[in-house]
């Protein structure tokens, strides 16, 4: 393969905006901008607004074994796991991503426990990233708990992989919001942000850079990290200190 030929690659991006369809988003305004360049790279890419979709809260795969009526979630997990990449987008409130990523997060974990042909963890070999907007104060902290999570569960997060816009600090238009300036509208707020732009852009690089050379190489060597392998015993160089 070419070294800057993505297209055996598949992304997807899932808005945790609270806002249904068909209402516009300003996370996912800005995640088109990221996923414009993937499809123009030629990755494949799907993209899911989480509130549209019945999924359950909670901590375990499905939750209708649990007492809930009905749990989108399994079938959205499918399409999460057919890609290489995973954007996590969100709005800011009050300082914190919205309770919908948070939800995303507790069902990503809810799968942490199962692993892969390698006896690893199910997540290994993938790339994560998150993309956050507001008009307020928060991308950082977001980011923070959100790529901490992913990696916590296994995925491998590249360098620079976040990105957001958030405007002036203080109550204000948000991404991709117009207003009249005297008889015109402006050009939409967010749009011609040289940092945005760039840290957008970087970002959708270094997952797809990323995700590549994970996907080349077949994800992680197993040697030290399978959880079925020490289940069966293994314990290669790690000595328990209460015997030395």
């Amino acid at each position: 393969m070419k070294k800057n030929d993505f297209s055996n690659l598949k992304a997807v991006y899932v808005n945790c905006t609270l806002k249904k369809s068909p209402d516009t988003s300003h996370t996912g305004s800005l995640m088109e901008v990221s996923m414009r360049i993937m499809t123009k790279e030629n990755v494949s890419v799907d993209q899911i607004r989480l509130v549209d979709h019945e999924v359950a809260s909670g901590v375990y795969p499905d939750m209708t074994q649990y007492g809930w009526e009905k749990d989108e979630w399994p079938t959205l997990f499918a399409r999460i796991m057919d890609a290489d990449i995973l954007v996590v987008g969100t709005p800011i409130w009050l300082g914190e991503k919205s309770s919908v990523a948070q939800k995303l997060i507790e069902r990503l974990y809810a799968m942490s426990g199962q692993v892969n042909e390698k006896g690893q963890y199910l997540f290994y070999g993938k790339a994560g990233g998150c993309m956050v907007t507001g008009n307020e104060d928060g991308i950082k902290h977001c980011a923070m708990g959100i790529l901490y999570s992913l990696q916590h569960v296994g995925y491998s997060i590249p360098p620079q992989a976040d990105c957001g816009w958030i405007g002036a600090v203080g109550p204000g238009p948000s991404y991709g919001d117009t207003e009249w300036k005297g008889d015109k509208l402006s050009t939409p707020i967010g749009f011609d942000s040289e940092f945005t732009n760039r840290n957008t852009t970087f970002m959708t690089y270094n997952l797809m850079h990323l995700a590549k050379m994970l996907k080349e190489q077949g994800g992680y060597p197993s040697y030290g990290n399978s959880r079925e392998a020490w289940d069966d015993g293994a314990r290669w160089h790690f000595d328990n200190p209460e015997y030395r």
